[in-house]
């Protein structure tokens, strides 16, 4: 289960972050102890940092870095008709809890779209929280090579029950980034995103995320493509 919200505090400081925070963190048995007292406390403290968080709009407003990049994905953002579709046959309530901060390059090339399909499909609803109060989100919910990015995003069921998540940047994206961190290559990796980011538009994200909700909705809840953790 999640490390409760409330351990936040008990946590190393996390930098001012652009899209990640590769200091390690606190110790995995540390982590574990910190859990076993923290468990109950998680969904609830999901739920209260859900709406402690900002609505998109809210967000864009007070966006600063990058912020012709935000206007500009935003007012461009779309939902591949299938996508709509699949979501809108979902049902129920889902609520995307989202890490986000503006300077980071992943956040802008994503989240508008997913706020684009929240906007489209009423039983998606999403707010934003930073990087600050959502530390204790980043740091249980990593990226495959282990780091605390933005955004994260943990689906909530309509009980308020996380029911899966999506880390940072599409699959087929996050496993080329890994493959050239792993040959050093990575400048070479950052040099090509965004032009990956643009001829995507926004449609990677949109069926990573519609196919964790459809999966939260199937009782098979999952993070990205990996089945999620349990207790």
């Amino acid at each position: 289960m999640l490390l409760s919200l409330a351990l936040a505090a008990l946590l190393p400081a996390t930098p001012t972050l652009r899209c990640d925070a590769s200091d390690g963190g606190t110790a995995p048995r540390e982590i574990a102890a910190l859990e076993s007292h923290a468990s109950l406390l998680a969904d609830s403290a999901l739920v209260a940092l859900y709406e402690s968080g900002a609505t998109f709009e809210a967000f864009l407003a007070g966006a600063s870095a990058r912020r012709e990049m935000w206007l500009r994905n935003w007012a461009a953002a779309e939902v591949p008709a299938e996508v709509l579709a699949r979501a809108q046959a979902v049902g129920g309530r889902w609520r995307l809890l989202i890490v986000a901060v503006d300077g980071c390059s992943d956040s802008v090339n994503t989240v508008p779209y997913l706020a684009r399909l929240s906007a489209l499909v009423p039983s998606i609803e999403l707010r934003v929280v930073q990087p600050g109060p959502g530390k204790a989100v980043m740091e249980s919910h990593r990226t495959p090579d282990g780091r605390a990015a933005t955004p994260t995003v943990v689906v909530l069921d309509e009980r308020g029950d996380e029911a899966g998540c999506w880390i940072e940047r599409p699959e087929a994206l996050q496993d080329m980034a890994i493959k050239a961190r792993a040959e050093g290559k990575i400048d070479d990796f950052q040099k090509g995103k965004q032009g990956w980011y643009d001829d995507d538009a926004g449609a990677s994200t949109l069926r990573e995320v519609v196919a964790v909700i459809a999966a939260a909705a199937a009782g098979t809840p999952a993070c990205g493509s990996t089945p999620a953790r349990t207790p």
